[in-house]
């Protein structure tokens, strides 16, 4: 069984422990110290990292039997009795620190004043979450907020103390721990009391401030997204650097920012609807133009063409060109990897869908459709070469 110092030590950033177990595995090693600080993942908490004996420590694994396994990079000249020397990456725990702490403070919060439970926590690399046993609304969220930031900046004392589960019973736990056997108690003084094995700070303080950053419904209850410390502060920098560069652009105050927004997206939708209107009218300009110089064929009068238009250009033109009896229209992109649409009026018996599927089996791509409509992207030959596949298959169907 490893002796673990970050579970009194926290602070620590460098240790010396001897090696007592070694395995090689594929340029990395497995190993193992009779005593370690670094942190295993555990407990909705990430490893830490950091050098050992001078190899970079890569995973720290928490094993059934009580030993700590240092995944190392090369670590080959280790070996068994040598003393190491182990260095913490200390902004990685520290960090780990504040968020592992204020989540017991956060989570505190939503227990004592709404009586919700966390029901699990997680500590990401950019956001940490609980998940919370109901849904909260917006003021509810607000005001543990306030509550978790009130505690922290009263500076409270962060106390750890070792009890076993049968003394356990007795005390005010804001959650029953699972295991049996020696638990470790982490104490926020007079406001939380919870078993948890992870890195925390001494003091309530050293979290330096609690932010929600997000909320949704999850699993019937809500996830809350929540920064610390270091991350708040550059949660907060990305935010102000967002706003000032959109307040420049829009030429706006703070607060007239939202409704400039707003404003952008009512034109934007308003000049949508203008381009989609221009779009079907040129349609059928260009229609009329194509279809009066069609090609006439044994499957109907043939439209055959390379145009410089994206998918939905390339339909509306199809479809304003079959919109008229007797009409076959083949319209191909001037962009590679080609996009093709075929079309033929109803009273004309092709079916477009086979056209297009044997264009695809031959250049690639796919698509589909009804017999009377049909479209495909990403067929790979020039479009002319495309065109004339497409106008021999049409002949030959």
């Amino acid at each position: 069984m490893t002796n673990r110092l970050y579970y009194t030590e926290p602070y620590r950033r460098e240790f010396d422990g001897t090696v007592v177990g070694i395995e090689p595995r594929e340029g990395q090693a497995l190993v193992t110290l009779d005593r370690t600080g670094f942190y295993p993942t555990s407990g909705g908490q990430p490893f830490d990292t950091g050098t050992l004996g001078g190899f970079r420590v890569l995973d720290v694994v928490d094993e059934e039997d009580g030993r700590v396994i240092h995944i190392v990079e090369g670590g080959r000249p280790l070996e068994p009795g040598q003393v190491v020397h182990g260095v913490i990456d200390w902004p990685r725990r520290f960090d780990h620190m504040q968020q592992h702490t204020g989540q017991h403070v956060l989570s505190a919060a939503f227990d004592r004043l709404f009586h919700v439970r966390t029901v699990s926590f997680h500590l990401g690399a950019a956001a940490s979450t609980i998940d919370l046993a109901r849904q909260l609304t917006r003021d509810e969220i607000a005001g543990a907020e306030d509550e978790a930031n009130r505690i922290v900046w009263e500076d409270r004392p962060v106390t750890v103390r070792f009890v076993n589960s049968e003394d356990a019973a007795g005390l005010p736990l804001r959650k029953q721990p699972v295991r049996a056997g020696r638990l470790r108690l982490i104490d926020v003084e007079d406001f939380d009391l919870s078993a948890c094995g992870g890195t925390h700070v001494s003091r309530t303080g050293a979290i330096g401030v609690i932010t929600v950053s997000a909320s949704e419904r999850f699993k019937g209850g809500q996830r809350i997204e929540f920064l610390c410390g270091g991350r708040s502060l550059a949660g907060y920098r990305s935010l102000r650097d967002t706003v000032t560069a959109g307040m420049r652009l829009l030429s706006v105050a703070p607060g007239e920012l939202p409704e400039a927004v707003e404003r952008l997206q009512a034109e934007a939708k308003d000049q949508r609807r203008a381009v989609v209107g221009l779009q079907t009218e040129l349609a059928e300009y260009r229609a009329a133009a194509f279809a009066g110089a069609a090609e006439p064929t044994s499957c109907g009068r043939l439209v055959a063409k390379v145009v410089d238009a994206d998918a939905v250009a390339l339909k509306s033109l199809a479809a304003a060109i079959a919109a008229q009896p007797g009409h076959v229209a083949i319209l191909v992109s001037a962009s590679t990897p080609v996009l093709i649409v075929v079309a033929r009026s109803e009273d004309v018996r092709l079916q477009a869908n086979a056209v297009l599927a044997a264009l695809t089996s031959r250049f690639g791509g796919r698509g589909g459709g009804k017999s009377e409509l049909a479209q495909g992207g990403g067929l790979n030959a020039t479009p002319q070469a495309i065109l004339d596949a497409a106008r021999a298959a049409l002949l030959s169907a």
